[in-house]
């Protein structure tokens, strides 16, 4: 049977009601099961609550890095609906930079780095997004590292790969964002990877690329179960000195900059398996940003080089260039980025 905009469905997976929408010049062919891209009709998961209620807004957390000299501590926001500079959120346990974020409706968490130690950190901090606060320890992971990539659903955080310097690590380990306590195992990625880009819904987690050399494969995992990655596609573009996150919407994940192109912008239809499709360019060329985002609109900040302060955003269901946003309050790159509204909440 054909679907047409505006059918409602349950989805059983994610135990959540969605819509069916398509483009304007949607004909009626896409089947019950709405995969593909808009101009073919896809589902998207209807919101029953907002962050709008909690924050005044979609918030988004630019933490730790590189504040040229030295790693730092400090966590700025943004309120993504709106354009303009970041401001004071509070502090970090530790400084850090390579650390890995992630966000649930209520809570942030910043997980990973290095600090002053060559294999890297293995503490995971937390605060909640209402309020601006100085963040606490939530546990720590089974194994140090850093560079590792995160997403999230509104009650799991999983961390995706790590590295050891010099080596990239498969590791898999995940949370329960809602209470306290150490990573647990989840499983494997594919091959050994770190600093690659990720995306993510409700139900399903996207790691691409990273320091490997497979740095244009594509694995995904299944959120709410236990296991390794499997293959998903590939990248259009070779990803590493990404920084990732939960950016897009529920169908649609974006990644942008890294080592080489570094103004590259491309996404992946998550429910889909395929390779990333390009999506435009940053304003610059620019390595290890914070990815945030609310479900419509993805914000990129800072620059691994340190000479930037530049906060970027782009409509997450259309493609082109990237647009200014505002600054950062220092030239800060290796950040970790989180948010509340994003795609998989």
């Amino acid at each position: 049977m054909t679907v047409k905009p505006g059918a409602l469905r349950f989805n059983t997976d994610s135990m959540k009601l969605e819509i069916f929408r398509g483009s304007a010049n949607y004909e009626g062919s896409a089947s019950m099961a709405g995969i593909g891209t808009l101009a073919a009709g896809q589902w998207e998961e209807i919101l029953a609550t907002s962050p709008d209620v909690q924050t005044g807004g979609t918030r988004g957390l630019n933490m730790g890095g590189i504040i040229s000299p030295a790693r730092t501590d400090a966590v700025d926001y943004i309120t993504i609906s709106t354009t303009g500079n970041s401001l004071d959120f509070g502090t970090l346990v530790v400084s850090a930079s390579q650390g890995a974020g992630l966000g649930s409706r209520t809570r942030a968490i910043a997980g990973g780095g290095t600090p002053s130690s060559p294999s890297g950190t293995n503490n995971i901090d937390t605060h909640e997004f209402a309020s601006t606060g100085n963040f606490t320890d939530f546990g720590d992971f089974t194994e140090a590292g850093m560079e590792r990539n995160a997403i999230s659903n509104s009650t799991r955080g999983v961390f995706l790969g790590r590295q050891i310097p010099p080596n990239a690590k498969n590791t898999i380990e995940y949370i329960t964002i809602s209470s306290t306590g150490e990573g647990i195992d989840f499983g494997d990625l594919t091959a050994n990877k770190s600093a690659g880009g990720c995306a993510g819904n409700s139900t399903r987690g996207i790691h691409a690329g990273g320091n490997s050399p497979t740095n244009t494969a594509i694995d995904y995992i299944t959120i709410n179960t236990l296991g390794n990655s499997a293959d998903f596609g590939d990248l259009v573009s070779a990803l590493s000195g990404c920084r990732g996150g939960n950016c897009g919407s529920s169908t649609r994940g974006l990644m942008a900059g890294g080592n080489t192109p570094g103004d590259t912008i491309q996404y992946v239809t998550i429910q889909t398996l395929g390779n990333s499709v390009d999506f435009g360019n940053l304003t610059s060329s620019r390595s290890q940003i914070a990815h945030m985002s609310s479900t419509t609109r993805a914000v990129f900040a800072g620059d691994g080089g340190g000479s930037s302060n530049v906060i970027d955003y782009v409509q997450v269901q259309t493609t082109g260039d990237a647009i200014d946003f505002g600054d950062l309050d220092a030239n800060n790159g290796y950040s970790a980025g989180a948010s509340n509204g994003h795609g998989g909440l």
